[in-house]
């Protein structure tokens, strides 16, 4: 008799298996690479630095030459990205430090990419640099619709590639130093593990990761120099061409790792920089790898001019996005949070309106969206407020506090030689008005048009832990 129910109960589950419909919707990963640039890697133009794994899927994907970071420089970048706003509305336009460790944090009730996705089901994660919170502040990422979190909190403490701790969630781990008292743990290898781990383990349901790889910022330091330990270089040099080879083989042990799991069709990648070289070109290092890949970009971090705001970029989903396809059609990291959104069948809080544009249709081969311009702010301490805008083919830049705009003409001009504000009055006049529309006024944040130039405050005594 129980042979006989138990296999009438087998012949019913398997006639309701085939009406189970699994979830379709696509693991989401964003991998955002700290200071990385288009100069770093082959399929750009890179010469000297090995990054195989990443031309690989910039051949078998889509590659970006105009995909615009959210600002040029790390906390408003990445805020931009999770908050789905420009920084003319961004809460966060400027890197700001909260002793004795942490950034200024999102405010509360802040609408974010995290909070959308969980909401609709999605297991969330970041892990790498978070930089907009701490853990006791409503810039907590678990405050914020993530997970699990695995990495420095910190940008400051990010700076060390070998560091006394790092945070698994909200818990401090202490990591071992040799017995002359050195830090002898490399925080990528960790990283990279708890992420193979943590997607090895959420494969079987749809999920969302935040990969905040803190490679190649400075300072520049690397467990093993590779194939590049007996080049003729600098150590930085050395260093540094290292610290991309590593996000390059660590990023093949993602994809492979999809594979594995059979769950590559169905995740999106989507890597970039996140605020372009950190090099003056005109430096050693920076000429050593042609940041600038031979004038075709001007400028660097903390600027406003392309070589700052365009990153390197890719996406990636076997049989969605077409494979080969090379596009200057400009998209922004404000355009994640409603293409994520819109993958996952989420719903955006109807009280809350996104400054960016679903880019589902332009990632499956289709033309990007169609929109007024891009705006970008920042509000370092040098040279303090400065903006940008761009529409269609024309941009405009205030490259320091109170000062009159510069204008360009990237369709003939891409590198921003030659500034055109004095043959065209009427477009830096609509460039001026369109400024300041597109921005919220902030006290804490001046408008560039009228800014008086930011001094540094002087330095504090911060808690030996940090």
């Amino acid at each position: 008799m129980y042979r006989l129910i138990s296999g009438m109960l087998l012949v019913s589950l398997l006639c309701i298996a085939p009406h189970v419909k699994a979830d379709e919707r696509p693991n989401l990963i964003f991998v955002l690479s700290d200071d990385i640039a288009q100069g770093d890697l082959g399929v750009y133009g890179q010469e000297l630095i090995q990054t195989p794994n990443l031309d690989r899927l910039c051949r078998e994907g889509t590659r970006y030459l105009s995909a615009y970071t959210g600002t040029s420089v790390c906390a408003p970048a990445r805020s931009s990205f999770f908050t789905g706003l420009h920084t003319g509305h961004c809460p966060t336009r400027a890197n700001r430090e909260i002793q004795p460790e942490g950034q200024r944090p999102l405010p509360p009730d802040t609408v974010t990419v995290g909070k959308i996705l969980q909401s609709a089901g999605y297991k969330t994660a970041t892990m790498g640099k978070w930089g907009m919170g701490m853990f006791d502040t409503s810039g907590s990422p678990f405050k914020n619709g993530i997970d699990h979190f695995f990495g420095y909190n910190c940008q400051r403490h990010a700076h060390s590639y070998f560091p006394t701790y790092l945070y698994n969630d909200e818990e401090r781990i202490e990591l071992s130093a040799n017995e002359d008292g050195k830090q002898e743990v490399y925080a990528q290898e960790l990283i990279q593990q708890d992420v193979l781990r943590w997607v090895d383990e959420n494969a079987d349901e749809p999920f969302f990761l935040f990969y905040a790889i803190t490679l190649p910022h400075g300072r520049y330091e690397i467990d093993d120099q590779g194939i590049y330990k007996d080049k003729p270089w600098t150590e930085q040099e050395r260093n540094y061409a290292a610290m991309v080879t590593r996000i390059d083989t660590d990023m093949g042990e993602l994809v492979s790792l999809l594979n594995k799991k059979g769950i590559d069709k169905k995740t999106l990648i989507v890597f970039s920089g996140d605020n372009g070289s950190s090099f003056d070109p005109e430096t050693a290092i920076g000429k050593r790898f042609n940041q600038t890949m031979d004038g075709k970009l001007r400028g660097y971090k903390r600027g406003m001019y392309e070589g700052a705001l365009r990153q390197a970029a890719f996406a990636y989903w076997p049989g969605t996005i077409p494979a080969g396809r090379v596009t200057d059609e400009p998209w922004a990291f404000w355009d994640l949070l409603p293409t994520f959104a819109e993958l996952a069948k989420a719903e955006i809080p109807k009280d809350f309106q996104p400054d960016g544009h679903s880019l589902v249709e332009f990632l499956q081969g289709g033309p990007a969206p169609k929109r007024d311009y891009f705006y970008w702010e920042l509000h370092e301490y040098r040279p303090g407020s400065i903006q940008a805008i761009r529409w269609k083919n024309w941009k405009a830049v205030r490259p320091a506090p109170s000062s009159p705009l510069e204008l360009y003409d990237l369709a003939t001009d891409l590198g921003e030689t030659t500034d055109l504000a004095e043959e065209h009055p009427n477009l830096i006049a609509k460039a001026e008005k369109m400024m300041h529309k597109a921005r919220t006024p902030d006290p804490d944040w001046p408008d560039p048009a009228t800014a008086e130039p930011l001094k540094k405050p002087s330095k504090k005594k911060t808690s030996k832990k940090n």
